[in-house]
């Protein structure tokens, strides 16, 4: 049992060190990319090729003066990155990053990290509440209808391929998909992985639904009073679940962890997600924003009658 615990609080430790260098790590590369599909030169001046720039930019929020607005709610205002930061690492716990390497297999998976994930939402609904200003306060309210909307699209889109699969465990739905690529739930399952991938954009604030923060109109929405490494949580977190909904799209929809081909399990999985990440940046490279209006109509008017349609075509299939 004392083994079990030391091995759990490991993979705890390796999982926080690994994801928030990685966010980190990220954002680099998200600046590369852009500036390479924008003709821009991005970061380039500090270290080789601009790689120190993640350090300058550490330095830079560990040493950013942390205020708190006067008229703020100082208990509410200090917790919500937090929460942001806090609910994006819980949820990873559920999730096997490649053959053998999961905190904990329980066999509610999906559920498990789904339902975390959700309640990260109260990190920006709280953030923007909390700080007695105008624009924070606009963010908080696009996070509810943003993020709580498309929660029922992520579950819509998803009930299809569990009923396929007949269970909630990530392990056992990556193991239905093996026997190759032809075994993929994506290619029974086409219009759940859309809409999945669709409701993954709005529920990790990316491009064109980054409405929570959108600073041609909201000038950064929940997050305008923060700085220093308060703002930095609410953006670790933010890329800690990009990395989250890109290793679910590749375990339930992409055959997971299992070999591809010559490649090994480990690697393909890798691959499948890195892949996902430059889709995402690709992406906000592309796509102009979007309206709330236009978010709330492609959700209620489009992806949930389709995700209810999905369904019941599925359920027949099945009968």
């Amino acid at each position: 049992m004392d083994n079990d615990i030391i091995m759990t609080v490991v993979k705890v430790l390796v999982i926080l060190l690994v994801f928030s260098a990685l966010a980190g790590f990220t954002t680099y590369i998200e600046r590369k990319v852009l500036a390479f599909m924008q003709r821009r030169p991005g970061p380039l001046h500090v270290g080789p090729f601009g790689l120190l720039q993640i350090l300058a930019d550490g330095a830079k929020l560990f040493t950013k003066e942390d205020f708190i607005p006067q008229n703020a709610n100082r208990l509410i205002f200090m917790i919500a990155p937090v929460i942001t930061a806090a609910t994006a690492f819980i949820a990873m716990t559920a999730v096997p990053f490649v053959p053998g390497v999961i905190v904990s297999d329980i066999n509610v998976g999906v559920l498990f990290v789904l339902g975390v994930m959700a309640t990260g939402l109260y990190g920006p609904l709280l953030g923007g509440m909390a700080q007695a200003n105008k624009w924070g306060l606009l963010g908080g309210a696009r996070t509810a209808i943003q993020l709580l909307s498309y929660e029922v699209v992520t579950g819509l889109s998803i009930l299809a391929p569990l009923m396929l699969v007949g269970s909630l465990s990530l392990i056992d739905i990556n193991n239905y998909q093996a026997g190759g690529v032809s075994n993929w739930l994506i290619w029974t399952q086409p219009l759940a992985f859309f809409l999945f991938l669709i409701a993954g954009y709005a529920e990790t604030n990316r491009t064109p639904f980054d409405l929570l923060e959108h600073e041609a109109e909201v000038i950064a929405g929940y997050a305008t009073e923060y700085s220093g490494m308060r703002w930095g949580m609410f953006f670790i977190g933010e890329y800690a679940n990009l990395f989250t909904i890109s290793f679910l799209v590749s375990l339930i929809f992409l055959g997971g962890f299992n070999d591809l081909w010559f490649i090994p399990g480990a690697i393909a999985i890798l691959l499948k997600v890195m892949f996902l990440i430059f889709l995402f940046l690709w992406t906000r490279a592309s796509w102009p924003h979007v309206r709330p209006d236009q978010l709330m109509w492609l959700c209620w008017k489009i992806l949930m009658p389709l995700g209810l349609l999905n369904i019941l075509v599925t359920a027949i299939v099945i009968l």
